[in-house]
């Protein structure tokens, strides 16, 4: 059977983005992305929910990010749900993200600088996920500095 992985965001960061970078030099972000959905509910009235998604960018789309981003900038995120699952103190621990595979960046504030540029993983040679990041770099995952 197939399967597909595929989101498609659009929402605005939550948190200014701070540009780190593995052993290797190939830089890392983790952004907040708040997204927003309005819609009726049994009484029509419209009610509004926000829900935050952590989205991971690497190489040349986390370096744009960190130059032309900042806390409340929209931006649409295209990548795939990755599930990273983890032990502290004998408890099991999960939590799902999205590593983000391109981004255009939206609005007055970000067309004004950047001319609307769009962000694309794909440049680096690099494949997306975290571990295939640190293992083509020649780290481990213990580099990832989030």
């Amino acid at each position: 059977m197939a399967s597909f992985n595929r989101v498609i965001l659009i929402g605005n960061l939550t948190r200014d983005v701070e540009l780190k970078y593995i052993q290797s030099g190939t830089a890392v972000t983790e952004i907040g992305l708040a997204v927003n959905d309005r819609r009726k509910n049994a009484n029509g009235e419209w009610v509004e929910e926000t829900t935050f998604v952590d989205v991971t960018l690497w190489g040349r789309s986390a370096e744009i990010a960190g130059e032309y981003l900042s806390k409340g900038s929209p931006i649409l995120v295209e990548g795939r749900l990755k599930l990273d699952t983890w032990e502290t103190e004998g408890q099991k621990r999960s939590k799902l993200r999205v590593v983000g595979e391109r981004f255009q960046m939206l609005g007055a504030k970000g067309a004004g600088r950047s001319g609307g540029r769009s962000a694309d993983s794909q440049d680096d040679g690099f494949s997306d996920s975290r571990e295939s990041h640190a293992a083509t770099a020649g780290g481990t995952e213990d580099d990832i500095p989030f």
